[in-house]
């Protein structure tokens, strides 16, 4: 597959030439022109979908109880806890994040080795958000031609004003996206009017601060250049191609040689582009896709919604740039139909990884216990010499009740016979009974001797089980006893 670099790439037909005798070429700022078509509306689509989610996401609600947060999706960092409408993750089940990443990062590759592209062309969010910062400079501006005039003209009260509205714009959306961010880590109507009296903190400040900036560089001034030199996602993407994923694809074989035409005047000898250049100029990354399979090409599919305007115009059929994959348009060219074919044995492997680790996810989270035990031997020291030559051995035990009720825990140990256990603050003759309060971390001093005469290693392990009194769920915890040799 020719995949050419971004800095071979055909730019738009009125781009400045680049100087000789320079290490790196000047940047030739894009100018995308306003184009129609399914694909333009499907990327609207996207957008408004994609858009609405992340700005309405935070103020659903999700009723958890007293006492716990009501808000939908909240990621709680003074708590330790994420939230996920009925789903709590605590901070030592972070491997369901991981999991959850990777699922997502299956499924892009399944996506791409069926639709190309189709994640950076349509729901990336530096495409969603340069896509509106864009359309927000055509509202003001104006098109392609009067945005070049504009940059071009000298400084006016209309250049002025124009590029102050503009700019406005773009930091007004910054902002909100910047504060729909920090509403996900915290109580969103509650943060809201924090901001608004100048009550938040200084972090929350700080980091809208930054997300305003970031977004504002990049969806405003870096646009293109963060798709062909900053994501990785690009360099390795074409790994997942072969000839029957879906691809923006121009078909050579009809096009050329090119030549221009009228509509109903077909030429002799000459193919169906007309070098109209439409394709290029509707372009967001300023790319030619006549030659053929680019790195910087996105596949947002525009150039296809540009070029079939101008088939209908002058009579030609439809998809001279297609949406399609190598191998249809390899058999076209031989006056050949080839059907499209999704089902391959890597969207077989994709599909199936992905199922599967969906399924061990599942499981994990309907398994998932409500109470986990975890065993601190202490350090120093690690044994203590009793006045009767019984060794006593400390440990910490942090219990986590992950249930909306305080719970209470029987404590119970396995080891060899002989063990005196007590819990610091309860009777030492009595069954220790550790008792929790609702989703929260109870922390115990727990004491167990040996005596002298009951042991004769250095070191021998020791198993801890609590067992819930109102449920019957156990949790274990493995550990050592230290005694001298």
């Amino acid at each position: 597959m020719n995949a050419q670099s971004p800095s071979l790439a055909k730019r738009a037909p009125d781009s400045p030439p680049r100087e000789s005798g320079k290490l790196y070429a000047d940047h030739i700022k894009v100018y995308p022109q306003r184009v129609w078509g399914r694909f333009r509306k499907l990327k609207w689509t996207a957008l408004a979908v994609l858009l609405g989610i992340y700005y309405l996401a935070p103020w659903l609600r999700w009723d958890r109880g007293p006492g716990a947060p009501d808000q939908a999706i909240l990621i709680d960092m003074p708590s330790r806890r994420a939230y996920f409408f009925f789903i709590e993750i605590w901070p030592q089940e972070v491997y369901f994040l991981a999991g959850l990443l990777i699922l997502g990062a299956l499924g892009l590759f399944l996506a791409t080795s069926l639709f190309g592209r189709v994640w950076c062309g349509f729901a990336c969010p530096q495409t969603v958000w340069t896509d509106l910062f864009m359309q927000v400079e055509r509202w003001i501006e104006g098109d392609r031609n009067r945005r070049m005039k504009l940059d071009k003209a000298p400084l006016s009260f209309e250049k002025l004003w124009r590029k102050s509205a503009k700019h406005a714009a773009w930091l007004a959306i910054s902002v909100a996206t910047g504060g729909a961010w920090i509403f996900y880590f915290n109580d969103a109507p509650t943060v809201l009017g924090q901001l608004v009296t100048g009550e938040a903190s200084f972090a929350v400040y700080g980091f809208i601060g930054l997300f305003t900036s970031t977004t504002y560089l990049l969806a405003g001034w870096a646009r293109e250049q963060v798709c062909i030199y900053m994501c990785p996602w690009p360099r390795f993407q074409s790994a997942m191609f072969d000839e029957h994923s879906l691809l923006v694809t121009y078909e050579e074989w009809r096009g050329e040689p090119r030549g221009h035409a009228k509509a109903g005047k077909p030429v002799p000898g000459q193919g169906d582009c007309i070098d109209c250049g439409l394709c290029v100029r509707v372009c967001p990354t300023g790319i030619d896709i006549r030659n053929g399979q680019q790195l910087a090409c996105i596949g947002c599919a525009l150039c296809v919604d540009a070029c079939n305007s101008v088939m209908e115009k002058i009579g030609r059929p439809r998809d001279l740039i297609a949406y399609d994959s190598l191998a249809r348009s390899e058999a076209r060219s031989q006056g050949r139909h080839d059907r499209l074919r999704l089902l391959r044995p890597r969207t077989f492997i994709y599909a199936g990884l992905l199922a599967l680790g969906a399924a061990i996810m599942l499981a994990a989270l309907t398994m998932r216990s409500t109470v986990e035990l975890g065993v601190l031997p202490d350090r120093a020291p690690v044994f203590v010499r009793l006045s009767d030559g019984s060794i006593r051995n400390g440990y910490t035990l942090k219990v986590s009740n992950k249930t909306r009720e305080d719970r209470a825990y029987s404590l119970s140990m396995d080891g060899p016979a002989g063990a005196l256990v007590a819990v610091l603050g309860q009777e030492e003759n009595g069954a220790p009974t550790l008792e929790v309060k609702k989703d929260s971390v109870g922390s115990f001093r727990l004491f167990v001797t040996y005596p002298k005469d009951a042991i004769d290693e250095g070191k021998f392990p020791l198993s801890v089980t609590i067992r819930d009194l109102t449920t019957g769920e156990v949790s274990r915890h493995d550990t050592v006893f230290s005694a001298p040799r």
